[in-house]
């Protein structure tokens, strides 16, 4: 199973996040999801903030077009980012 799929409004990238490590940034893909490190404890949407931040900077977006679609208190998300070609996915790995 794929770890993105292309929809109407952008590119939905499924994501795993990691809370709490020492080092933040996209660490690969693990099954079907793209695993993400955030140094944010999951408390009061910082994890999610910088989950934003994280793949904004990585795809070189802004952050306005990165948007948490589905999974806000959990550590499996769905992220939606719009204006997004698939290429640049595969680039980041």
């Amino acid at each position: 199973m794929a770890w993105y799929r292309v929809t109407e409004g952008g590119v939905l990238v499924k994501v795993k996040v990691v809370p709490r490590s020492s080092k933040p940034g996209i660490q690969g893909v693990e099954g079907d999801h793209l695993r993400v490190r955030l140094k944010a404890p999951p408390v009061e949407g910082k994890a999610n903030r910088e989950l934003v931040e994280v793949l904004a900077k990585a795809l070189g977006v802004s952050k306005g077009l990165v948007e948490i679609a589905k999974g806000h208190k959990s550590r499996i998300k769905e992220v939606l980012i719009s204006n997004l070609r698939p290429e640049k996915l595969e680039g980041l790995l």
